[in-house]
């Protein structure tokens, strides 16, 4: 079988998904104490990477995302399926899992 080599560049979602590239973690506290790797929150603010083409409405036709690439965005906490490519960690989740664009 023969190997894959996958990059944000090679992966298109489908329908109204999104691919989120995830923020980093906290390494430490607001009282400076150093977290260690298994104590870390899950991060929900990252930047979208790619989209797809859109939610297809009754009719057949595509609404748009209302996300672009870029934008900076919260998402919900166990959204969507976590990804690592390379060294980076992303997250491909639907457009109805992000609850804002943060600015």
């Amino acid at each position: 079988m023969a190997a894959v080599s996958l990059s944000v560049s090679t992966v298109q979602p489908l329908g109204d998904r999104v691919f989120v590239k995830v923020s980093a973690a906290e390494e430490k506290t607001a009282g400076g104490i150093f977290l260690p790797d298994n104590a870390k929150e899950k991060p929900q603010v990252g930047e979208i990477a790619a989209i797809g083409p859109g939610k297809r409405n009754d009719d057949g036709s595509r609404q748009d995302p209302e996300v672009k690439i870029g934008d900076k965005v919260l998402y919900s906490k166990y959204a969507g399926t976590d990804i690592k490519l390379g060294s980076e960690e992303y997250v491909l989740l639907s457009e109805k899992d992000i609850l804002a664009i943060v600015q």
